[in-house]
């Protein structure tokens, strides 16, 4: 199984996210606009990318009443986007509707647990003492399966866990990724493109690790090798 980089646009304008797509040109054809870029260029610029033959992961985080996320997700569908984003702790039947909302033209990844948790961060937020990360990973990965959404987001060491319940029934991507010596920054649960490939990863999220970058094209460059070894 081929995995995937996708480039995090996560830039204040979309001046500045067209100029990184320049960059990189043929070395990356998928995209993350988050929520940074989109609350500052709207619904424009994933259009914009779509110009350039890029694929465009809208990763905006949907986390509402079901009615409201199945327009969500159908107005992405609308824009081209080619996955989306939504919280599975919002439930089986927000899951349903985005699914339904997004048809079959967009991608529904439910996000699990955010890789700036830990065990400990984890049970404080949620107030459950004793919660362990990869054991939420997998109970909501359960909740987006039985909701028909085409995968989840997950830290890279919890993909061997959940592809070992779930075999290839869930796309699994991988945020968190970090090349070989590389500053974790917020993020606690890391591993390197290599790491995230070998162990089953669908996709992974490239974002300061390429971004920040002296040389961005050259920093995916090392991506794609690190890719190409596990491949």
């Amino acid at each position: 199984m081929r995995t995937v980089p996708i480039v995090a646009l996560d830039v204040p304008s979309a001046d500045a996210a067209l100029r990184l797509v320049a960059t990189l040109g043929t070395r990356c054809r998928f995209y993350k606009v988050g929520s940074e870029l989109f609350t500052a260029a709207g619904p424009d610029v994933v259009r914009r990318i779509r110009d350039t033959g890029a694929d465009v992961f809208l990763d905006i985080k949907l986390h509402d009443i079901p009615n409201t996320v199945r327009g969500a997700a159908r107005s992405a569908a609308a824009l081209g986007a080619k996955l989306l984003t939504v919280h599975a702790s919002g439930g089986l039947d927000m899951l349903r509707a985005a699914v339904e909302g997004g048809g079959e033209s967009v991608g529904i990844l439910a996000v699990t647990v955010l890789t700036s948790f830990d065990d400990e961060s984890l049970a404080d937020a949620t107030g459950r003492p004793g919660v362990t990360a990869s054991e939420e990973v997998v109970r909501l990965a359960a909740l987006a399966a039985l909701a028909g959404t085409h995968g989840i987001v997950c830290a890279g060491s919890d993909v061997a866990a959940v592809r070992a319940r779930f075999a290839d029934r869930l796309a699994l991507l991988v945020p968190g990724i970090r090349l070989a010596g590389g500053a974790a920054h917020d993020q606690r649960r890391v591993v390197t493109p290599g790491e995230a490939a070998a162990s089953g990863a669908t996709y992974i999220i490239l974002g300061r690790a390429v971004t920040a970058a002296a040389e961005p094209a050259v920093a995916m460059g090392m991506v794609l090798d690190d890719l190409a070894v596990t491949s």
